[in-house]
């Protein structure tokens, strides 16, 4: 019922990022989703701050969702999956000692991946305006303090930058480069909304580059193929099951309303016997079968 192999997550991530050309990985807003990705069969799963505040306070990404909230919809996540997770971490919710117990927090949990950004506070989604971002050297402090309590070295440690849209191309591709000498395992410059950027980023940078696809967000659209042959490492969708799931319950709601009944939707349905397939209902059914063919056979041998 839960995962029990969680240190093979970071070890699992590592794997694909030093042996894969790009690595495809998926927002998942709650559990349930992160087992529909696990189950359909791509290799990494992200938990993000947006889906996160969307999902469980339905409120916006504005720095809404703190360390306990993101590290149980994290842990939920990690226990029910054996894919490698990436959690974020935001800007480590504070000063150099809150990014270490951040790190502790979800390396303890399993985590494969940790995301840590240089925004000031209040941050918030990396494609809304007003962004502000912390200085330069701040970030290598952050990044050094993190990696000062990493134990498993497996655990992919991901820096991001928002400078792109504060400060420039330039001191954008500086930050991501001094985060990369800093330690980091992967760097991020988040939202860049001209091709020519996009395209040249991996070049420009020199170092293992991830890059977020938020569907109609600021940075353009580009297939897994485009994004491997610019250079990228990683791609994150971040939140496109939450907008799916929003949508279809939407319409779900929409069809009670005008025809007095949902069941016109199966088509657009998991059938109930998917759903206690997935959850892992034959397994617990089964469970006190089990335990009592494990009596009987214990007191045969006496």
């Amino acid at each position: 019922m839960h995962n029990t192999d969680r240190v093979s997550g970071p070890r699992a991530l590592r794997a694909l990022i030093n042996h894969e050309p790009i690595v495809r990985c998926l927002g998942a807003h709650d559990v349930l989703t992160a087992k529909l990705i696990e189950q359909a069969g791509l290799e990494c799963i992200f938990i993000g701050g947006f889906g996160v505040s969307a999902s469980m306070l339905g409120l916006p990404d504005m720095n809404l969702v703190h360390l306990p909230l993101m590290a149980d919809a994290a842990k939920r996540t990690i226990n029910a999956v054996r894919v490698p997770v990436i959690v974020d971490a935001d800007t480590g919710h504070g000063d150099l000692h809150n990014v270490q117990q951040t790190i502790e927090t979800f390396e303890q949990m399993g985590a494969a991946g940790i995301l840590l950004e240089d925004q000031d506070f209040p941050k918030r989604c990396g494609h809304f305006v007003g962004k502000r971002v912390i200085p330069k050297s701040e970030m290598v402090l952050k990044i050094n303090a993190a990696l000062d309590v990493r134990r498993n070295q497996d655990v992919v440690l991901i820096a991001r930058t928002d400078a792109l849209a504060c400060e420039g191309i330039e001191q954008a591709v500086e930050r991501a480069q001094a985060y990369a000498d800093a330690g980091a395992d992967l760097v991020y410059v988040e939202a860049p909304e001209q091709p020519r950027i996009l395209e040249s980023l991996p070049s420009l940078v020199g170092h293992p580059l991830v890059i977020n696809m938020l569907t109609g967000g600021r940075t353009p659209a580009r297939s897994l193929d485009e994004l491997r042959s610019y250079g990228y490492k990683l791609v994150i969708w971040p939140i496109e099951s939450i907008l799916v799931s929003a949508h279809v319950v939407r319409k779900l709601v929409q069809t009670l309303l005008a025809t007095g009944r949902v069941d016109g939707m199966r088509d657009e349905m998991l059938t109930f016997e998917e759903i206690q397939d997935l959850l892992g209902l034959p397994a617990i059914m089964k469970l006190r079968e089990r335990m009592e063919a494990r009596v009987a056979r214990s007191k045969k041998k006496r």
